[in-house]
């Protein structure tokens, strides 16, 4: 059977890749390796909102699940990110009742993350996954680099050429022309 790794969320920032959209990156705990995942701006406001403490004026969606899991008397216990497929992941939600019956329900990686963080359950990725779509960031102070530099720490072998085909298109859009000669160079690697 596939390990289990524990991930926590680093940073939720505008997507290099996707107009409109934002970049989820989670990091391995204990670890150097992390994964990006393109969310939608509803689902990264849900998430950003609860992890800066802010009180929508009225019940977002994921406050109206804790609700109703609530008042059903169960509790999320774990998010799995069990599988990706050209750049959508897939997650199980895994659920508690307090009479110790437990399911899950499969949701997108986003949803998912968004009710780990309400219920302060763990979100685990299999290691497989994680090896097949992971970044490597060295040994840092990751919190300190740029979008741009993070995605130049990509696994040449493991980053989607569709990805660095957007980006570079970014990059040379917004003339950024140092990173758009890395990501061709990182593109041109990949073929070889």
């Amino acid at each position: 059977m596939d390990k289990e790794v524990e991930l926590n969320i680093l940073d939720i920032t505008d997507s290099m890749v996707e107009a409109g959209a934002f970049a989820m990156l989670l990091s391995e705990i204990n670890g150097n390796r992390q994964l990006p995942i393109i969310i939608g701006p509803a689902e990264a406001q849900a998430i950003l909102l609860h992890l800066n403490d802010v009180c929508s004026p009225r019940p977002l969606t994921h406050d109206l699940f804790v609700k109703c899991f609530n008042a059903l008397q169960s509790v999320v216990t774990k998010v799995l990110i069990y599988e990706a497929e050209e750049g959508v992941f897939f997650s199980y939600v895994y659920f508690e009742r307090e009479t110790g019956e437990s399911f899950r329900a499969d949701a997108r990686t986003s949803d998912a993350v968004a009710l780990a963080i309400r219920f302060d359950c763990p979100i685990f990725i299999y290691e497989s996954v994680l090896e097949k779509e992971c970044m490597c960031v060295p040994k840092i102070d990751s919190g300190k680099l740029h979008n741009e530099e993070k995605l130049l720490f990509l696994k040449s072998s493991k980053q989607s050429e569709k990805a660095l085909k957007k980006a570079l298109e970014k990059a040379v859009k917004e003339e950024n022309y140092e990173l758009a000669a890395q990501l061709r160079d990182k593109l041109k690697s990949n073929e070889d």
